[in-house]
């Protein structure tokens, strides 16, 4: 059985080493909230006939790669993608729920849209546009791969999904003795349901009452025990 990662033991260096990771956690949470709200989020007045709403996904991607030097593609597509990965640290470290790369990835996205919407109906120069919203969650995809994965094992047990639950989580003792279940089965064989016999026979002790066959309820009914 594989050992317990150091940071989930209950000692007490492991708990405090625990609770400086999660408040590391949260102030860079806090400091990407900051830095993202003023990349999305503050008005450029400057760039109102530059910007244009994009629902196609792929066209503003294209765009960018379409630029004559190269340097302005990398900072466009590879800048939304940078953005975004620290989704993939964080949520696996704050938000245990949100481990997973399925779960990190559509809460960025979510996260992302609702941002790209703001941009686009309150926010002056800005416009909504989803291959930002692709770009971001791609960086998070990413940032989950490289370290979020890692430090949210770590920290958190794992997250035990449905299919691997065994009988003792699912309200069923796994350690329940075979004849109680048999007990309360009902179509557990009840006393009368055995014809009386002779213990006193050759071999009667031998033999267990389980063992012999059991015959269909109607038979039973009409079948006289043998003297």
């Amino acid at each position: 059985m594989a050992s317990e990662p150091r940071l989930q033991r209950r000692t007490w260096p492991a708990v405090a080493a625990r609770v400086v990771v999660l408040i590391v956690g949260f102030v860079c949470m806090v400091a990407f909230a900051v830095v993202l709200a003023k990349a999305t989020l503050v008005p450029s007045p400057a760039s109102v006939r530059f910007t244009h709403t994009n629902v196609h996904p792929g066209d503003s991607i294209r765009a960018y790669l379409a630029q004559p030097d190269w340097k302005d593609a990398v900072k466009q597509v590879g800048g939304n993608v940078v953005l975004g990965m620290p989704f993939g640290v964080l949520l696996p470290v704050l938000f245990p729920r949100t481990r997973g790369i399925v779960r990190v990835v559509l809460m960025t996205a979510f996260v992302m849209l609702t941002v790209e919407t703001a941009q686009g109906l309150l926010v002056t120069g800005r416009a909504f546009d989803i291959d930002d919203v692709i770009l971001n969650s791609t960086g998070a995809f990413a940032g989950y791969l490289l370290l979020g994965r890692r430090l949210g094992r770590a920290l958190h047990p794992r997250r035990q999904h449905w299919w691997q639950r065994r009988p003792a989580d699912a309200g069923i003792p796994a350690d329940r003795p075979a004849e109680a279940t048999d007990a309360a089965s009902p179509y557990a064989p009840s006393a009368g349901d055995h014809p009386s016999r002779d213990d006193s026979s050759p071999g009667a002790s031998d033999v267990p009452a389980t063992s012999k066959p059991r015959l269909p309820a109607i038979l039973r009914a009409v079948r006289k025990p043998v003297r």
